[in-house]
């Protein structure tokens, strides 16, 4: 317990070292009013709450997929952002501690942390529409009780997509085709047998409650979070010097051997934890829960949104993370050493944003006509590159080369999520409504994306001399 102890102080201090103190505790209050509001006003347009929950559960699971992502990360991103520096789940060598009882602790420390920081107030959101909903005219079919269970069981989502995430991340450590056939083996098991995974999750339990649905949707992450520490090794940056020569040379070729400001992004994520294969796994975790949530907005509802325009919508949002790992090493005020604008750097992130963000969702989406008809997939095509400019430029523009201040930054969090809520919105609605209006749909869809990707352009046109004059007043 005192490792515990201490490894939730080390985030505390991590989180206020990074984020300017402890402004980033109002997050809570801004996670419970957003979810509050979201629930209500999709229950006001008649949204099933059958579909709300599923949608909250395939949310957190993305959310604790990307948390236990931390074999990916590695030390090179702590060591660039906090300098010469050693977490305590990086101390198995300085420390009488073994390796796997440090992952452990870390999955446990990062449960009751992010349960406490985000996760409660999602479910203090749900219980004050609960008990608006009698004012407010709709009827949400949902006791406190109901609340209290649901509280249990995104909790343990949560869990399972770190544990789940540790895991696979641990087996691609000691064989990356090893992992990828577990992932395919598993895949082709589900299609055969028509077995549904949802049976062994914790959402399961908050369907159906009862014993046999404990063990069946809490048994999982009981066995892999002792498994994943135990797969998982210690993995550093680097690489030989050979490698180093062979990816300068691949990266070279990509982008054209004179634009140093986009081969240098690439050749960071590259030579870092995890390679480019983060940037695969990031939007491949996405895509998974996507398609997840379709199949149970189908089973709640019996509605069948278009997977084209939900996949090419949500891929789009997901590039952020994308945006993280072309940015990672950047200390911002370093470029002011240069000769070059800050236009011109972040036109190289944005080149290097979108060799790594196009070809992967694109792929993605190929990958769906697996499961999905592929006419139905066209306008995906379309939309996934347009939101991700989108993307891109609001990010840029918003935070410049240090986007992780978004995540704790609690009036930065909420004008970029309203940002990404313009477009997304209305997409969603589309996606939604194309068994009604399948033309109009597609066209709706095309032509929001296409305007959010104009207003992208225009944003990430203004960030370069916005961040310039920001980063000079700073000196």
């Amino acid at each position: 317990m005192t490792l515990f102890g201490r490894m939730l102080r080390e985030e505390y201090r991590l989180h206020s070292h990074l984020f300017g103190g402890g402004r980033f505790l109002g997050f809570p209050a801004v996670v419970a009013v957003a979810v509050g509001v979201g629930v209500a006003l999709l229950a006001l347009t008649g949204t099933a709450m059958g579909a709300i929950v599923a949608g909250l559960h395939g949310l957190v699971l993305f959310f604790g997929l990307q948390v236990g992502t931390i074999g990916l990360v590695g030390r090179d991103a702590m060591r660039n952002a906090l300098g010469d520096v050693t977490l305590l789940v990086f101390s198995a060598r300085t420390l009488p501690v073994s390796w796997p009882r440090l992952l452990a602790t870390f999955l446990l420390k990062d449960l009751v942390y992010y349960a406490a920081l985000f996760l409660t107030p999602i479910s203090v959101g749900i219980a004050g529409v609960v008990l608006l909903a009698p004012v407010m005219g709709v009827e949400t079919g949902l006791a406190f009780a109901d609340v209290g269970l649901l509280w249990v069981t995104t909790t343990a989502t949560f869990g399972l997509g770190a544990a789940g995430s540790l895991a696979l991340v641990g087996l691609a450590t000691r064989s990356t085709a090893l992992a990828l056939g577990l992932v395919a083996a598993a895949t082709a098991a589900v299609l055969e047998t028509g077995v549904d995974p949802v049976r062994f999750t914790p959402y399961a339990l908050y369907g159906d409650p009862g014993v046999g649905t404990a063990v069946a949707g809490l048994g999982p992450i009981v066995v892999l979070a002792a498994v994943g520490p135990l797969l998982l090794t210690p993995v550093e940056g680097g690489g030989t010097r050979r490698a180093r020569a062979d990816r300068f040379e691949t990266v070279s070729r990509l982008v054209g051997r004179g634009d140093g400001l986009a081969t240098r992004p690439l050749l960071e994520v590259a030579r870092s934890s995890g390679s480019v294969w983060k940037v695969a796994f990031s939007l491949g975790v996405l895509f998974a829960v996507t398609a997840l949530l379709l199949d149970r907005v189908v089973a709640a509802t019996g509605l069948r949104p278009s997977a084209g325009i939900a996949l090419g919508t949500l891929l789009g949002l997901g590039t952020f993370t994308t945006y993280n790992w072309v940015t990672q090493f950047d200390e911002p005020a370093a470029f002011l050493r240069y000769p070059v604008p800050m236009a011109a750097v972040l036109a190289g992130k944005r080149r290097a944003f979108l060799v790594l963000a196009l070809p992967t969702g694109l792929a993605f989406l190929a990958l769906a006509a697996v499961w999905y008809p592929p006419a139905e997939l066209a306008v995906g095509l379309a939309v996934f590159p347009l939101v991700a400019v989108y993307v891109f430029g609001l990010t840029a523009y918003l935070t410049g080369l240090a986007p992780n201040e978004l995540l704790f930054d609690t009036r930065l969090f909420a004008v970029y999520g309203g940002g990404l809520a313009v477009p997304a919105v209305p997409l969603l609605v589309a996606a939604l409504a194309v068994e009604r209006a399948p033309v109009l749909a597609g066209g709706v869809a095309v032509g929001v994306s296409g305007l959010a990707a104009a207003v992208g352009l225009v944003l990430a046109r203004r960030a370069g001399p916005r961040w310039d004059r920001r980063l000079r007043r700073r000196q």
